[in-house]
C-alpha cells in the first residue's frame, strides 16, 4: 500500500465546484466545444464528467444521447441534476459498465491528468468507441521544464497526476489503434484529437 496515490477530494467540493475550481475549466470547455464534431443522435460519453457541465453544453448545442462517468458520488449527483435525461454513472475510467463499440464520441475535459491508470483508460477507450469514432482530450499544456517539474513533484508527494504533450498522448493511444487527428492550443489549454478507423 506504500505506493498508493491520492488525489484531490472532489467529492467534498462537488456542490460548489462550478463556482470555484470549475471556473478555471471554462477556457477548456470553449476550446473543446469548438473542436468536437457532434451529430444528432450520436452516443457521446464524457469521462470524468464532474458536475456534467460539458455534457450540458454539448447537448444544448446538438441533440445527442449523453453519457457520463465519474468516480465521486457527489459529482455524479450534481451531474444528474444538471443532465436528468442522460445516463450518468459512478465508474472508474479504466473499467466502464458499457458494451463494446458503444460511443461515437468520447470526451475527457480537465480530467486526463488526474487518471491514475492512463494505460487502462486507453485500452478501455479503444473498447467502447465505435469504429470511425472520435476521442477528444482537453487538458492543461505546460512548457517542457514546467511540465517536468510538476510531474516530478506529483510523483514525489504520491499524488495521481501528470501532464503530457499532444505527441505523447497520440503515441500512447496509437498502440490501441487510434489515429492522431491533430491538436489545438490556446495558452495553457490544449485539445488533443484522435480517431478510431472505420471498419
Amino acid at each position: 500500500m506504500g505506493n498508493t496515490q491520492k488525489d484531490m477530494n472532489f467529492d467534498k467540493m462537488a456542490v460548489r465546484y462550478d463556482y470555484s475550481m470549475g471556473r478555471n475549466s471554462r477556457k477548456f470547455y470553449r476550446l473543446l466545444l469548438a473542436q468536437v464534431e457532434l451529430k444528432q443522435g450520436a452516443n457521446v460519453i464524457d469521462v470524468g464528467c464532474g458536475t456534467g457541465t460539458i455534457l450540458r453544453y454539448m447537448a444544448d448545442a446538438c441533440p445527442i444521447n449523453g453519457y457520463g462517468i465519474d468516480m465521486t458520488d457527489n459529482m455524479i449527483e450534481q451531474a444528474k441534476r444538471k443532465c436528468p435525461e442522460m445516463d450518468i454513472r459512478l465508474s472508474r475510467c479504466e473499467e466502464t459498465p458499457f458494451d463494446s463499440s458503444t460511443f461515437n464520441v468520447i470526451t475527457v475535459c480537465m480530467a486526463y491528468h488526474h487518471f491514475s491508470d492512463k494505460a487502462g483508460f486507453v485500452k478501455e477507450a479503444a473498447r467502447i468507441i465505435k469504429p470511425g469514432g472520435s476521442l477528444y482530450i482537453a487538458d492543461p499544456y505546460f512548457p517542457g521544464i514546467v511540465r517536468g517539474v510538476m510531474n516530478a513533484f506529483f510523483k514525489l508527494i504520491r499524488v495521481a497526476g501528470a501532464f503530457f504533450t499532444p505527441e505523447e498522448i497520440h503515441k500512447d493511444f496509437a498502440d490501441y489503434g487510434f489515429i492522431a487527428d491533430g491538436s489545438v492550443k490556446d495558452g495553457y489549454a490544449q485539445v488533443v484529437r484522435m480517431k478510431m478507423p472505420a471498419d
